[in-house]
């Protein structure tokens, strides 16, 4: 389950020139469940999902969208641009 979206300076960074948007995950969640959730939630094609836990026990989910889809877009209607 998707929890929150990330927004630092680095996340805006990999929006605007990797595609990539980032957020918090449960822990139980594994790769595929992630991407398909992505794709449900903002009618987009997920190219590929890294997942890291951090310092903090918290997994991020690094989604990169596939080329004819912009990052950028989908972080705005979640209001991080």
């Amino acid at each position: 389950m998707i929890r929150y979206p990330v927004a630092t300076e680095k996340t805006m960074r990999m929006i605007e020139f990797e595609n990539t948007l980032v957020f918090v995950v449960d822990r139980t969640d594994d790769k595929k469940k992630i991407k398909e959730e992505v794709e449900k939630m903002f009618n987009v094609k997920v190219d590929k999902v890294r997942t890291l836990i951090d310092r903090k026990g918290k997994k991020r989910a690094f989604v990169k969208l596939a080329k004819e889809y912009r990052a950028a877009d989908v972080a705005a209607k979640l209001g991080l641009m």
